[in-house]
């Protein structure tokens, strides 16, 4: 049997050219491929016109999943819980025990409606809300995704979603329970075993068998990417998401096998994750390298990992910790380790990372599934201005004003100035109806 072997490019951040060499590594066009937003915009007008028939025909063709009606692709309500009574103990327990902490942590995120009085009597504060209808797309295809279930549902639930419905792309499998049963964990109403771009506009545009939802939430393939993209604006998003990213920040004293799992851990996911690891001595950088390639042959997705770190991973040189956490801030991790002695001293300076993962015992898997805050990141740079999914990723915020006499008056003059300056007169007149007489 042929071995898969690790080629890995090495950095150094004082090379002249490492910003060039550095962007051209990460690499995050994805969303730019015009033929796949041709095909993804066809299907979404396709499940548009036809609704549930194009729904059926497209999961038949690209799942193999054959159902004569929508009933077949629906689960409800008991059925999930059915899945999480037939669970080996093992299995449920472990359900239970990563929903009950990831319900802990996004219980204190809720926030909650507030006001203040002015001297004046007016008030003024914010309304918090939650949505009416949330749909949730848990990833599918090459492996099944339990967590994801429970780091999207969860929040939603907590934030008091009225209605949570979850498409994913179930082949028929030993793991269709587990998906199933984290359901039922994470308050899921409906489940539609629905993939791909065809799931992401039934939820946008709603067809017979599907209520349209408010937002759409989860990550996919490039496929399901675009297709939200695409719907945005028709119904809300959280985020466009691309390949998953590791990028560790090491000071050499963590075990080297332990960093290369972690590595090993992200490149796991597909061929496209990126897994990048900086660290301030090169021979720490060598070992790491020869405990990934020891390691590799006894990893049950040997061939996936090495196509992931041949393609996408880089080991990266820096002078020392600052420069190290420069490097991480210009790249902008979804998830971030920070295996050093004094993670906290070294948070200081970190600026940009989706979830941030402190000291030698804090590996991201453990995040992955049970540490508490959501797995759902954003990836592809975008931790620049985006953060984590949450509670408040189902709330909406409405503004409260309630002027009194006085402070109508107080605020009309400023009001009517300011309207005449944009040559807004209706807008000036009517704040200066409130003038008293």
């Amino acid at each position: 049997m042929r071995r898969p072997r690790l080629n890995i490019d090495f950095l150094t951040a004082s090379e002249p050219d490492f910003g060039e060499r550095l962007a051209a590594a990460l690499d995050r066009r994805m969303l730019l491929d015009e033929d796949v937003t041709g095909r993804v915009r066809a299907i979404l007008e396709d499940v548009r016109a036809r609704g549930d028939e194009a729904i059926l025909e497209y999961t038949r063709r690209f799942d193999g999943l054959a159902a004569a009606d929508m009933a077949g692709l629906t689960v409800e309500r008991g059925q999930m819980e059915q899945a999480l009574e037939r669970l080996p103990a093992a299995s449920s327990g472990a359900l239970r025990h990563a929903a009950e902490r990831i319900r802990r942590y996004h219980q204190a995120q809720k926030q909650g409606s507030w006001q203040y009085t002015e001297e004046d009597g007016s008030i003024y504060g914010q309304k918090v809300s939650a949505l009416a209808r949330v749909g949730i797309y848990v990833p599918g295809g090459k492996a099944s995704y339990p967590s994801s279930v429970l780091m999207l549902a969860i929040p939603a639930s907590v934030a008091g979603v009225g209605e949570i419905i979850a498409t994913a792309p179930l082949a028929h499998g030993a793991g269709n329970d587990t998906v199933l049963a984290a359901a039922a964990l994470a308050d899921v109403d409906r489940l539609y075993t629905v993939g791909g771009a065809q799931a992401i506009g039934a939820m946008a545009y709603g067809a017979a068998s599907i209520a349209k939802v408010d937002k759409i939430a989860g990550p996919g393939n490039i496929y399901v990417a675009v297709a939200k993209k695409l719907v945005f604006g028709e119904v809300g998003i959280d985020m466009i998401a691309g390949p998953t990213e590791l990028t560790v920040i090491c000071d050499g004293g963590t075990d080297p096998d332990w960093i290369a799992m972690d590595l090993f851990s992200q490149a796991e996911h597909d061929e496209q994750a990126q897994s990048i690891l900086i660290a301030t001595d090169a021979a720490y950088l060598e070992a790491v390298a020869a405990a990934m390639k020891r390691q590799l042959p006894n990893m049950e997705r040997r061939e996936i990992i090495a196509a992931s770190i041949n393609s996408r991973a880089l080991f990266i040189l820096a002078g020392d910790l600052r420069q190290a956490a420069a490097v991480s801030n210009r790249i902008a991790p979804e998830h971030l380790e920070l295996s050093v002695e004094d993670p906290a001293a070294l948070l200081e300076h970190i600026e940009h990372a989706g979830a941030i993962f402190m000291g030698r015992y804090s590996a991201e898997a453990l995040g992955d599934y049970c540490a508490g805050p959501s797995h759902v990141l954003p990836t592809s740079g975008t931790a620049r201005f985006s953060s984590a999914l949450g509670v408040p990723d189902f709330q909406k915020r409405s503004s409260i004003i309630h002027c009194s006499a006085k402070g109508a008056a107080t605020l009309a003059p400023t009001a009517a100035e300011l309207g005449r300056n944009e040559n807004l007169h209706a807008h000036a007149r009517s704040a200066e109806y409130r003038l008293p007489k």
